[in-house]
């Protein structure tokens, strides 16, 4: 495609498909349980911690289709495009708001692989996972989140892939 017809005929967003299901994802990850219920601290860092826990539990649902791979690496790339978005809103100069994105992608991966081994193991192996990878208030009980996040498992399990990508999940 030459440079004059992208211009003047742009391609649609990819991922727009998946934009609902980002929105919802963040909207759950702000959920009133998660801060008075869990005891997530209702900080920058717990608020980021809560959005990597419901992505990454979303992530997990949407790899187990391989047809729904590639929503996967489309809700990842949102991910991506808001971290950017709020480390620039928030002063990070553009020489480093790549390093700031590698930082969080690991984050991110790293809880997608502490999540994925301990899922399957129930309660007991996802707790400590939850205790280090979640900002909590002082005296919360990691527990708390962890029956959370494994009820909300069980509601992505039961929900059909067009009802997750349409965004129609609930906590």
């Amino acid at each position: 495609m030459s440079l004059l017809s992208r211009i003047l005929h742009p391609r649609g967003d990819d991922r727009a498909y998946v934009r609902p299901l980002w929105h919802r994802t963040v909207e759950l990850a702000r959920d009133r349980r998660w801060y008075i219920e869990c005891g997530v601290a209702d900080t920058v860092a717990g608020r980021f911690d809560a959005i990597t826990l419901m992505l990454a539990l979303v992530l997990l649902r949407l790899e187990r289709e391989s047809a729904l791979m590639p929503a996967a690496a489309h809700i990842t790339e949102l991910f991506v495009d808001d971290m950017d978005g709020q480390l620039r809103q928030n002063g990070i100069g553009d020489l480093s708001v790549g390093k700031h994105i590698g930082k969080l992608m690991g984050v991110l991966g790293g809880r997608l692989g502490a999540l994925r081994e301990a899922m399957p193991l129930g309660i007991d192996a996802l707790t400590p996972v939850i205790g280090r990878n979640l900002t909590l208030i002082e005296g919360a009980d990691p527990s708390r989140a962890a029956v959370l996040a494994l009820a909300f498992t069980r509601t992505l399990a039961d929900t059909s892939d067009a009802d997750l990508l349409a965004a129609r999940i609930a906590l």
